[in-house]
């Protein structure tokens, strides 16, 4: 299934939106935990980690997940077509899993326990945000730059209507590759793979020159 231009167009745009939704919640759970590292009060700072994290974090999380495979999916990029994507697609739902099973629990511990949350607790709401934003922005600079090309070629073979990692020919034919002077039934080569000239007729003799004159004879 492929998507209009139009509908590729709005999926691009929600799936940048909770990307950035997603960064920027990160950001705020990591401000939050140098703060509360660093002195601030902790019964300000827990509950609001907890609040951020349960309804804003969390639910940003599945939901940049889901729109980022729907959009390899529904367009060109496929879901395992480049290696870019494989590998963001890893990032991202190996982040997920953290967040859910994870940090989850850690939130839930901050908005009720506020100011009693335990040091361990603590250090892993501090460690969480390090951990995801790095990974956040290694997808993102993923998603610009798009590097490693395509997860597999196909090699073109004579008869099969690809050639050369699989471009097909004009009419679905097999084309040699340039250099190449395999035959392919009904396209006749001359030596290096190009195509004999159809055209001549069969008294056509070559001369010295290798050219006809205006009258169809070739040259001497």
């Amino acid at each position: 299934m492929r998507l209009s231009p139009r509908w590729r167009k709005a999926l691009l745009t929600l799936h940048v939106t909770t990307a950035v939704g997603w960064l920027g919640a990160d950001v705020v759970l990591l401000t939050l935990g140098v703060a509360g590292a660093r002195g601030v009060d902790p019964g300000v700072v827990y509950p609001a980690v907890g609040l951020v994290g349960q309804v804003l974090f969390v639910p940003l999380s599945v939901l940049a997940w889901l729109v980022g495979v729907a959009s390899a999916l529904l367009t060109p990029w496929g879901l395992v077509r480049h290696r870019w994507v494989v590998v963001k697609l890893v990032i991202t739902t190996v982040m997920l899993g953290a967040v859910l099973f994870a940090l989850r629990p850690n939130l839930r511990a901050a908005a009720e326990l506020g100011a009693a949350v335990p040091a361990d607790v603590r250090e892993g709401l501090l460690a969480a945000p390090i951990v995801s934003s790095t990974l956040l922005i290694v997808a993102t600079v993923l998603s610009t730059y798009k590097p490693w090309g395509r997860t597999r070629r196909r090699t073109g073979v004579p008869g099969d209507g690809t050639v050369d990692g699989g471009k097909r020919a004009r009419g679905g034919r097999a084309v040699p590759p340039v250099g190449g002077g395999e035959a392919v039934p009904g396209r006749p080569l001359r030596s290096g793979g190009r195509r004999a000239d159809a055209r001549r007729g069969p008294d056509a003799r070559p001369g010295p020159a290798g050219r006809r004159t205006g009258t169809g004879a070739w040259a001497r």
